[in-house]
């Protein structure tokens, strides 16, 4: 089932680098990578030798609306067949093996990934089972290793976890926009707006004597000025500091503001209960 921040409105990016999962034992851990696969607009899912009826109705349930992912997910027997097609592969692997080859992290990874499919080429990661991640023979067919900058003494991730890092690290190389901006929602407050709320906030802390000693009220107006042009203040920002203080001097309001009412009424004309008929000098009980 889709969670929160899924908009099918909104067209599904795809692409990316192959995924590569070699031997992988759980369905759940299956479609969870597929979930980390669509959160960052990877859609080649390719398995090696995963467990036989691997695609239940628990690893669809972990996909979390990305079953498309599993549905297209390729079958190979060897990891040499799952990578025949590709020119450039990254092994991942959290431990030093001794081969050799050029070692990167995610930040290296992500834009050597957009510039090789950019050029046209095929990619793909590998990564390794459950318990005993990638064996030797498997990162021997690799080009490099991506590793990641993990706590040494606890460097075990979930598979899951490792392919959103890469899922990451490629939309972050590829520059993607944010789903949404800040936008403001008043415009900033106009300076003589600003200055005119200064010099009433100034007086009636003048009237309670906040400043002294005397001779340090420039520099503590100063100050609270500034303090105050930090904050960037909009129109609304300066209405909702005087109506403060205006408040704390004046005490509450005798009669509570309300603004009228716009739009329809709440009860619709004629649904309101009929009052009880009286005598025009009566008590209305028939006495």
């Amino acid at each position: 089932m889709p969670g929160a921040g899924t908009d099918h409105t909104r067209p599904m990016l795809e692409g990316g680098p192959a995924v590569i999962l070699v031997e992988p034992q759980l369905g759940e851990n299956i479609g969870m990578a597929a979930r980390a696969m669509a959160n960052f607009g990877l859609s080649e899912l390719r398995l090696v030798r995963p467990r036989e009826r691997w695609l239940h109705a628990k690893a669809r349930a972990a996909a979390a609306g990305a079953e498309f992912i599993l549905d297209a997910a390729r079958i190979f027997p060897s990891v040499q067949e799952a990578i025949a097609d590709l020119d450039f592969v990254y092994a991942t692997t959290a431990r030093e093996r001794g081969q050799g080859k050029i070692v990167v992290g995610p930040a290296e990874a992500g834009p050597v990934l957009q510039a090789r499919l950019g050029a046209g080429e095929k990619a793909g990661v590998l990564f390794g089972r459950e318990r005993t991640g990638l064996e030797n023979d498997d990162i021997a067919l690799a080009d490099a290793i991506l590793t990641y900058p993990v706590n040494p003494a606890y460097a075990s991730l979930n598979l899951a976890q490792a392919v959103l890092i890469l899922g990451y690290a490629w939309m972050e190389a590829g520059q993607k926009a944010l789903p949404f901006e800040y936008k403001p929602k008043w415009p900033p407050a106009k300076r003589d707006m600003v200055m005119s709320f200064f010099e009433y906030l100034e007086s009636e802390l003048e009237r309670r004597g906040f400043f002294r000693p005397e001779h340090k009220k420039p520099v503590m107006s100063r100050n609270l000025r500034n303090m105050f042009h930090r904050m960037a203040l909009t129109e609304q920002d300066v209405r909702t500091w005087r109506g403060m203080v205006v408040r704390l001097v004046e005490g509450p309001r005798d009669t509570p503001q309300t603004r009228p009412r716009r739009g329809p009424k709440q009860t619709p004309p004629g649904t309101r209960p009929a009052k009880p008929a009286t005598d025009a000098g009566g008590s209305g009980d028939g006495a």
